[in-house]
């Protein structure tokens, strides 16, 4: 009898150490999205359709919003693989996957970001400084995941020309 108890406490303590090392990449999503708190994105037509459509990538400024950069993380890129911004301004960044895992750091800020197909994760951040700032990827995505990163470059307020609306912006070639 008590090796069954036994036997029953291991089996529950391997199934919370697995729930808590899976926690952030499933189980947050999938709850995400039965309960509806969540905007889901089909990996298959994310580039054709809504609001990760191509033409919707990048920086953009959307009604009542601060500023919003759209990235979609895919094997070995992300896409854009650079984002202009102004210093000193509110940025939302939304980044959903169109294939495996995927997160990002945004070079010092503390920001990360980790989404998975399906799932559209997001954060704020305000830049004090203008500079380049890195965003490689931390999640091991295959062969060519040493390459995947993109940038933010962050601009003086004044050079940050302002965008129309419905206007999406990349960085500009320097």
């Amino acid at each position: 009898m008590r090796t069954r108890v036994w036997m029953v406490v291991g089996v529950a303590l391997l199934g919370v150490a697995v729930f808590a090392t899976r926690y952030y990449e499933v189980d947050v999503p999938v709850w995400k999205y039965l309960t509806g708190k969540s905007a889901a994105v089909d990996p298959l037509t994310l580039h054709q359709e809504g609001e990760f459509v191509e033409s919707n990538l990048g920086v953009g400024q959307d009604a009542g919003q601060p500023l919003t950069v759209r990235v979609i993380a895919q094997q070995y890129m992300f896409v854009p693989e650079c984002v202009e911004v102004p210093a000193e301004t509110p940025v939302r960044f939304r980044m959903t996957s169109a294939d495996v895992v995927h997160s990002l750091t945004i070079g010092d800020t503390g920001a990360f970001l980790k989404t998975v197909p399906g799932a559209v994760s997001e954060t704020q951040v305000t830049f004090p400084k203008i500079g380049d700032f890195d965003m490689p990827c931390h999640e091991f995505c295959g062969a060519g995941h040493y390459a995947m990163r993109a940038k933010v470059r962050v601009v003086p307020k004044e050079q940050f020309a302002s965008l129309k609306p419905g206007e999406r912006r990349a960085c500009a070639p320097r």
